[in-house]
Parts: structure tokens; C-alpha cells; sequence
């Protein structure tokens, strides 16, 4: 094997795949040596942030249930069957989701799903309409179902939406696979989403900033008058997190082009937030 150190196959990346081999030869390996191999994989070159990111969310996954992102009972937008159609257009025109768990008596006797565009049939024809005939079957599923068999179970069924049961049978909540989705990727806006732009950047009284890391390169470059280069990564978070060379934690701090990024705010799968300081020259 050529040993030329700027080739791929030197030493330093011979060593890397003997270890990334080893950690698939079927020994015992635990789920913190696992994420250590691919920040490694990130810190060579082999990952991008972006992908290491939610390879850790998709390992996070199979170990959160449910009832840790579900949404609770009282946020749930539900329909009565019993309600005039003018009251559900009305509901569903205020709410701007695609599909609404229909009750019965109470909010605990789930009739079925209706999906918004099953009302347009009846836009003119109000005098035809019967919402039990047209509900899609809900799926009823346990709080402490992990998120990871879930997800399996909403492609193979091609639900979108699960009701969650507490222990007695009743709504606890409600979760999409978009829910699921967003834990992989992070947040996925859709256009009823707020469209108000986050302030992504605080100046602060002593002329530091406090800056988002998800805050696009160009726009910091625009606010600090710096010419930072975005043709690798497009966010803050991404620029700093690679100089860093891993994950960093709360703390953490790296000089680059003569500011102080220092991490203020992170969790185990990105940086949320910097202070950012202009050093002396």
C-alpha cells in the first residue's frame, strides 16, 4: 500500500478504517464509541456537519419513546362529528393542518381521521354531507412506543398521524412523522408555519453578539463587516463547529479571523449559539 502521506491510503486514513472496520466486525460495541467513530469521520473529512448531525439525530431516535415529542391533548385541534360543516371549514380554515382526529361524545371516542380535502366534495352540496362517511381509520398507538418503530410502522402503513392512548384508553396526544422526521433533520416549516424571521443576531451592551448557528455566514458577514467564506458551509454553526474539529461543548471557544466564538448554548447534536467577540489585533 502507498504509504505517500498525501495520499488517501497513508497511514493516518489506513489507521482511521482499521478502526472504522474493527467497529463493524461484529465485536461488542457500545453507542458512545459509535458516535466517536463518526465524529472522527467528521473531523477527517469524511462526514460533513450537516450529515453527522443527523446521523446522531437518527441514533438518538431509537432511544426516545412518544410521549417525549408527541403533542399533548390540550394543543390538539379536534373535530365533533356532530358540528355543522359551516363550524369545521371554519376550524380547519383557522388551523391550516391537513388532518383532524374526529371524536364522538367526548374527545376520548376518536371516530376516525379527516383529511381537509375530503371537504371539498362538499363545497355546494352541504346538504349531502355525513363526516363518518368519509373519516380515514385512526391509528391508536402507547406513549412508551419508540420513535424509531414508529417510524417504521408509518412508512409501512403510509399514515401520516397516530393518536396517543394513555394506560386508560384515552387521548394523551397526537404525533405526525413529520414529528419524527424533525428530530432526524431538525425543523422542517411548512408554509402555515409563523413566517416571522427569528432575530438570528443580539448585539450586546458591551459590543459583543449573541449569534444563532444556524444564522447564514452571509448575513453575519454583512452585520460584522467581515468577508467570512460561505462556499463550504452555509450557517455560522457549520463554519465554527468544522473549526473546532467536533461537537463542542457549552464553554468551548475558537478564535477565527479575529473574533472569539464561544459556544453559549448546545445540545448533544448541534450548537445553538455563540458569543461572539472581536479579539485586539
Amino acid at each position: 500500500m502507498n504509504d505517500d502521506p498525501g495520499s488517501t491510503s497513508g497511514p493516518a486514513h489506513r489507521t482511521w478504517w482499521d478502526r472504522l472496520g474493527h467497529m463493524f466486525s461484529g465485536e461488542p460495541r457500545n453507542r458512545n464509541e459509535l458516535l466517536e467513530e463518526l465524529r472522527a469521520a467528521q473531523t477527517n473529512g469524511l462526514l460533513s456537519v450537516d450529515t453527522l448531525t443527523m446521523v446522531e439525530g437518527a441514533i438518538k431516535v431509537t432511544e426516545l419513546s412518544v410521549d417525549d415529542v408527541m403533542v399533548p391533548r390540550v394543543q390538539i385541534v379536534m373535530l365533533a362529528a356532530a358540528a355543522p360543516l359551516p363550524d369545521i371549514l371554519a376550524a380547519v380554515v383557522a388551523s391550516g393542518h391537513s388532518r383532524f382526529p374526529v371524536h364522538g361524545e367526548d374527545k376520548d371516542e376518536i371516530l376516525g381521521i379527516l383529511l381537509a380535502k375530503d371537504l371539498l366534495k362538499f363545497f355546494g352540496a352541504a346538504e349531502h354531507f355525513d363526516i363518518r362517511a368519509i373519516l380515514r381509520p385512526a391509528v391508536l398507538i402507547p406513549e412508551s412506543m419508540r420513535l424509531n418503530v414508529l417510524l417504521a410502522e408509518f412508512r409501512l402503513s403510509r399514515n401520516h398521524m397516530a393518536l396517543v392512548v394513555d394506560e386508560y384508553g384515552g387521548v394523551a396526544g397526537l404525533i405526525t412523522i413529520e414529528d419524527v422526521l424533525e428530530q432526524i433533520v431538525g425543523e422542517i416549516d411548512d408554509e402555515h408555519d409563523d413566517e416571522e424571521e427569528p432575530q438570528l443576531m443580539h448585539e450586546q451592551p458591551d459590543g459583543d453578539w449573541l449569534v444563532s448557528g444556524l444564522m447564514p455566514i452571509a448575513d453575519f458577514n454583512e452585520h460584522a463587516g467581515v468577508a467570512f467564506s460561505d462556499e463550504e458551509y452555509d450557517t455560522i454553526g457549520g463554519m465554527v463547529t468544522s473549526e473546532f474539529g467536533h461537537l463542542p461543548e457549552v464553554g468551548e471557544e475558537v478564535a477565527i479571523g479575529g473574533y472569539l466564538f464561544r459556544v453559549t448554548a448546545a445540545d448533544d447534536r448541534r450548537v445553538q449559539q455563540f458569543r461572539v467577540m472581536r479579539q485586539a489585533p
